[in-house]
């Protein structure tokens, strides 16, 4: 069975991105800090974007975060990011998943295309065997996303999350690698 054309690709985010992602992420300032930490101002600067770029080469090195940009095919543009952060080995093999959406592709598939793509990276090459991601109940399209991908709704861990001053509850989902040579 062959799948239909993939839309988007994923790949690790390089230095030459961080122009396109620091105009993305003030695009979607707003949208982004409803369900997530606001972030300090120099969030938002070029020089900022890079440096995360730098560390997060390192990060992958060390075996402790691994950082993707969502990129549409048509135009190469980065249209959001994903990130698999909180890895931890021995005998839990687990990571978290997060991401991120340019609001103007929102709705369309994209991003469940692009975690079902760093998902099947995390059990085929990084050889978790588990990976969480959490989302606000008031973004139902996050979990949407992550359902769509294979997800499932695990419970709810209340109060987990500082946004905007406020404690927020976060629906967690989980999947498991269904590989047996883990």
């Amino acid at each position: 069975m062959q799948m239909s054309e993939q839309r988007i690709y994923v790949r690790f985010s390089e230095e030459a991105d961080a122009a396109e992602l620091t105009a993305m992420y003030k695009r979607n300032r707003e949208l982004f800090e409803k369900f997530s930490p606001s972030n300090l101002e120099e969030y938002y600067t070029e020089e900022h974007q890079l440096q995360k770029i730098i560390t997060s080469k390192a990060d992958m090195m060390e075996d402790r975060r691994y950082s993707f940009v969502v990129c549409h095919k048509e135009g190469d543009r980065i249209i959001g990011s994903i990130g698999l952060s909180f890895v931890v080995r021995g005998p839990l093999q687990s990571c978290m998943i997060g991401f991120d959406l340019d609001q103007a592709y929102n709705g369309k598939g994209y991003m469940t295309e692009a975690v079902k793509q760093a998902v099947r990276y995390a059990f085929d090459e990084l050889k978790f065997h588990r990976i969480v991601g959490e989302a606000s109940p008031r973004n139902p399209g996050s979990i949407r996303v992550l359902e769509k991908a294979g997800f499932h709704k695990e419970g709810i861990s209340r109060s987990n999350v500082k946004i905007n001053g406020e404690w927020e509850d976060h629906q967690v989902l989980a999947i498991i690698n269904p590989s047996e040579d883990i």
